[in-house]
């Protein structure tokens, strides 16, 4: 394995992040945002502390999405069941509707790019897309 491999790997998913990110982009949620809105759509309610530690954040910083994205109405906090110290983060119907809205745009980019590849490269890219989710996992 050479730097120069990886370097390259590094630049392929960062654009293709990007292309996707842009395919999305009329709905302008920033990359922490859009991950904490799927975080809560799979995962359902969770306090701020939850979601900054799911996504490698400090709680300061996730309040500050938090915010941002009750400000456009798209979360509500609402009382945790069993402990009143803690708020709940939940998706508003907005939140849900922007959330698929966002993800549909960047699936029909996906498929319209990967339906201009042949039929063998897009069998490697979907193996490799196997290999790329264990990879994220460890």
């Amino acid at each position: 394995m050479r730097k120069s491999d990886i370097t390259e790997l590094t630049q392929a998913f960062g654009l293709l992040v990007r292309r996707m990110r842009a395919a999305a982009s009329s709905h302008e949620l920033s990359l922490t945002e859009s991950a904490v809105m799927a975080r809560l759509d799979k995962g359902g309610p969770a306090t701020t502390a939850e979601l900054a530690r799911a996504e490698g954040m400090k709680p300061q910083s996730m309040g500050t999405t938090i915010a941002a994205l009750d400000e456009r109405g798209l979360i509500e906090r609402k009382a945790h069941p069993t402990d009143g110290r803690q708020v709940n983060i939940t998706l508003t119907a907005k939140g849900a509707a922007v959330r698929k809205s966002a993800r549909d745009a960047k699936h029909t980019w996906l498929a319209q790019a990967i339906a201009q590849l042949d039929k063998e490269e897009q069998e490697t890219l979907f193996a490799a897309g196997e290999i790329i989710k264990r990879l994220a996992e460890l």
